[in-house]
């Protein structure tokens, strides 16, 4: 077993035990590097970090290192709509066509924004194929999406949009705030005012504090992914066959653009993909600006919750809009609320009220306004599950300390 760095930061008294499900982390799950922030009624309780940010050269991860957080970045893009839809700008029942008129093409006429943001509108599925450079022009992407047709009667079903959700809602967003974009308005709207670490278009100014990625490497992809995908008996095993099968909803979700899918991954790695704004997948932070993002919102900061938005906004995201117990595109129980994934029970929280964004590898920005609770967790060593053995290991110490879990930091 490998072993445990030294962690900073500090872990209230009552929390130690989400303190050593962090720390076995690095000992049992391949950590590398990670830092994990946890507010609870108006306090901040954990606030730690430990590993390495670049083992080649022996950077360590310190208070303010930043990581890329994979589609914790659509949790980022849905408070962007969230705070849009406040200010009166974007309203969930209209349509998509009455802000972008050149949607309305296709069987996309009456597709709500509400029915777009819970994953519901069937475009799954980019066939145009756009590439890195086609990505930064986003009157290129609009065209190339405008054309799309859903893979199903829209409202009918839901599908998770793995990579479709960002470049739709950034878009849409961009229509209805007159050309500004979600990165823009995430600082302006979210991170700014709160002086949080999180970026969705990271500045060259940054560079410095960014950690290294580690993808799995050829071992666990012999050894884990591959039984898994000819199996076919577990969740990821399922998945992994899902999206080698061509034609696939899952298959169709995940493969365009190709440089930033399975095989890409390492371009998540690099100052220009970075400097790009991809609001399904390159948002860059760190455990301290999620949780603070998310504690602002729901006021698990000591605020009353109406900071970034409106109470009366926010809290009809506690509902489960869309729930299927076969999601077409992750093939697991997985609901949605306008943009934030609200997931099975046993996984991130034991309530139904709780929202946010996992992320590939096991990122998290996470809140539970019946606990008063905002999590943030970010490290940069990839792993193969759907959900995170790591990630879930420290959301089950948690609730094990405040008396609404297992508290069996074991469990993952």
């Amino acid at each position: 077993m490998a072993k445990i760095p030294e962690i900073g930061g500090h872990v209230a008294p009552g929390y130690e035990l989400v303190r050593a499900a962090f720390a076995e982390n690095f000992r049992r799950r391949g950590e590398v590097g990670a830092s994990l922030c946890v507010w609870r009624r108006g306090s901040c309780v954990v606030d730690i970090w430990g590993g390495a940010a670049d083992r080649s050269t022996g950077a360590q991860w310190e208070r303010d290192t930043l990581g890329v957080i994979f589609s914790s970045t659509k949790g980022l893009t849905a408070l962007v709509a969230l705070a849009l839809t406040d200010q009166g700008a974007l309203e969930l029942d209209r349509r998509v066509a009455d802000y972008w008129p050149e949607f309305a093409t296709h069987g996309k006429r009456d597709i709500t924004v509400r029915t777009l943001l819970n994953h519901r509108s069937g475009l799954v599925a980019i066939d145009v194929p756009l590439s890195l450079d086609d990505l930064r022009d986003l009157d290129r992407v609009a065209q190339a999406l405008a054309a799309q047709e859903p893979l199903w009667e829209p409202g009918t079903r839901q599908g998770y949009h793995a990579v479709s959700f960002g470049l739709y809602a950034q878009e849409l967003i961009r229509r209805a705030s007159g050309g500004r974009t979600v990165g823009q308005l995430l600082d302006e709207l979210v991170t700014a005012p709160l002086d949080a670490d999180a970026f969705i278009g990271l500045p060259a100014s940054q560079e410095h504090r960014v950690a290294r990625l580690y993808p799995a490497n050829t071992k666990t992809r012999l050894l884990q992914i591959v039984p898994r995908a000819i199996s076919g008996l577990t969740l990821e095993g399922r998945l992994y066959r899902a999206i080698l099968k061509r034609g696939s909803p899952t298959q169709r979700a995940f493969s365009n653009p190709s440089a930033l899918g399975i095989k890409g991954i390492a371009n998540f790695d690099t100052p220009g993909v970075r400097r790009m704004e991809l609001p399904w997948a390159n948002g860059m932070a760190n455990a301290r600006g999620l949780a603070h993002i998310y504690a602002r919102l729901i006021g698990a900061d000591g605020t009353d919750g109406n900071q970034l938005v409106r109470r009366q906004t926010w809290e009809p995201v506690t509902q489960r809009q869309s729930w299927e117990q076969h999601d077409a595109v992750l093939l697991k129980p997985l609901g949605w609320s306008q943009g934030f994934v609200k997931d099975e029970l046993h996984l991130f929280s034991p309530n139904t009220e709780a929202f946010g964004h996992p992320g590939a590898g096991g990122c998290l920005g996470w809140a539970d306004p019946v606990e008063d609770l905002a999590i943030g967790y970010v490290m940069n060593s990839m792993d193969f599950h759907l959900r995170s053995p790591r990630a879930l290991a420290i959301c089950h110490a948690l609730y094990g300390c405040i008396g609404g879990g297992s508290g069996d930091a074991r469990a993952a």
